[in-house]
């Protein structure tokens, strides 16, 4: 009798638990869908009065108390005349009508890490649509660049993006700190500048396409794999089946066809390159690059940054995409899966730039 009590409180306990867990889920559950309305939002730095801050910071442990307080003297007044010049242009815009052309020049930057399926595009298309939206004449954008390449669509459309910039003519530099390769020197190409760190690596115009054939394994086990199609050449190389010259012909042919659209866009965009040199799928560090005309200067994207600060303001802009309750509790864990996923499939059946 006391053993069935035992195992009957037991149970109960398990009971307990599982419910609460069930609950738990339903909760996240419905506040994750009732956020889910909510796009993302846009974070901007000032980067200029950032600077300024640091500048200051640094230089009450330089100084004494006598050169700070007549710097800041200084600069009050300077600002306050300053202050009195501008509202006397605005004053003057404003019964011009021309108030909206009278503001300060600005230098918006963009950050574009790219990952091989160019995820960062999504946010990248807000950013632009966002600086479209109130750029003036005197403005430019910088886009800070770190990426290896992808799928070529994808970095396709990242580069499309960058090309709204040019068409609504507002200056564009693209500096490259550590690495602007294959899909990400095509986004680069399309700057009116291309500025690069001495040892960053650049070039890599080429196209390549890797995949496993696990078709012996299969065999040696006696596992059949069945794979119909409709048309010759809806899948050429497979991972499983038995591939054949055909299809690796066929395959490598795609591949030219690729790198040649590549070619043709590289050449559109740099057209003083001479691209049987420099589109044989090598890498070139900076340095290298510059001699090759692949970019135009040696300098890290800090000076120029630091350069604008002196007559522009400095925004960087940075789209953040909301996620819902339900999206964290997926957790890294199934962010590396699906990264594991898309390089084994990805790369096999899209060509890589």
């Amino acid at each position: 009798m006391e053993f069935l009590l035992d195992y009957g409180l037991f149970l109960a306990k398990i009971v307990t638990v599982v419910v609460a867990i069930v609950a738990l889920l339903v909760i996240v559950k419905s506040v994750g869908g009732r956020s889910g309305g909510a796009k993302g939002e846009l974070e901007i730095t000032n980067l200029t009065e950032q600077r300024k801050q640091m500048v200051a910071q640094l230089e009450h442990h330089l100084h004494d108390e006598a050169f700070i307080k007549a710097r800041d003297k200084a600069e009050k007044k300077a600002e306050k005349e300053k202050t009195k010049l501008c509202e006397k242009a605005i004053k003057k815009a404003s019964k011009d009508g021309e108030l909206d052309s009278k503001r300060e020049p600005h230098l918006f930057v963009l950050d574009f890490n790219g990952s091989i399926d160019a995820k960062e595009v999504a946010s990248l298309r807000e950013e632009v649509s966002a600086i479209l939206a109130v750029a003036r004449e005197g403005d430019e954008v910088l886009v800070r660049l770190e990426s290896g390449g992808g799928m070529v669509h994808a970095y396709g459309l990242a580069s499309s993006q960058l090309d709204r910039i040019k068409a609504a003519k507002l200056p564009l530099t693209i500096a490259v700190d550590k690495v602007a390769a294959s899909g990400g020197y095509m986004m680069a190409c399309i700057a009116d500048k291309i500025v690069s760190a001495p040892f960053a690596i650049v070039g890599s115009i080429g196209v390549i396409a890797q995949l496993p054939n696990f078709h012996k394994l299969l065999k040696k086990n006696d596992i059949e794999f069945e794979q119909l199609t409709a048309g010759e050449y809806k899948r050429t190389l497979t991972m499983f089946g038995e591939n054949t010259d055909k299809a690796r012909d066929k395959f490598k042919q795609e591949l030219e066809e690729t790198h040649g659209l590549f070619k043709d866009f590289i050449r559109e965009h740099r057209p003083d390159l001479d691209l049987d040199k420099v589109a044989t799928g090598e890498h070139w560090f900076g340095t290298q690059a510059k001699e090759l005309g692949l970019v135009d200067e040696i300098k890290a994207s800090d000076d120029i940054v630091i350069e604008a600060c002196k007559d522009k303001t400095v925004l960087a802009i940075h789209y953040v995409q909301k996620k819902k309750i339900t999206d964290k509790l997926a957790g890294v864990a199934g962010e590396a899966a699906d990264s594991v996923l898309l390089k084994l499939i990805s790369r096999g059946q899209k060509p890589i730039v």
